[in-house]
């Protein structure tokens, strides 16, 4: 599956593949806060891939240039629950748009295209997490029409 992205001449959105899975972690990387969280043993991230590819709830989205590089990444997840009765919620993690494209729409249309992708899979919201210390990413996010409804939190279960 390859679609463009609408109003993003040379943009493409596909499913990632294995081979994409270094690209994907050099943008994981590409900030201050993945440069000290993210890990340089690609072996984890195949694996992790591996295990998100066969599982049909979880969309592992590339955005793609004319020249097939990947410049932006996110993962799409889909939880059944019985909460808000028995909603499908989607959930997006893992965001990431080459910088060289920030500020230019391409996000805003990545965006666009992964919540389309849980109309039609059903979902009854989209939900996400951001790290507080991404204001950008916050402001962006609210810009979408996200709103902040929660608390969040986290408890790492294993140390590094």
């Amino acid at each position: 599956m390859t679609q463009d992205l609408p109003g993003q001449p040379g943009l493409r959105v596909a499913e990632a593949t294995r081979e994409q899975v270094p690209a994907i972690v050099e943008l994981l990387t590409d900030d201050p806060i993945g440069s000290t969280r993210e890990s340089s043993d690609l072996a984890a991230y195949e694996n992790a891939f591996a295990a998100v590819d066969a599982d049909p709830a979880h969309e592992l989205l590339v955005l793609l240039d004319e020249h097939d590089a990947v410049v932006g990444t996110l993962q799409l997840s889909f939880l059944p629950g019985l909460a808000r009765g028995g909603a499908l919620r989607a959930h997006i993690e893992a965001v990431r748009v080459a910088r060289s494209l920030r500020g230019r729409g391409a996000g805003r249309a990545f965006f666009g295209y992964a919540m389309g992708r849980a109309r039609d899979r059903g979902a009854a919201l989209v939900e996400l997490t951001s790290d507080l210390r991404r204001p950008d990413a916050i402001r962006f996010y609210e810009s979408l029409g996200f709103t902040h409804s929660h608390a969040g939190m986290k408890l790492p279960l294993t140390t590094s």
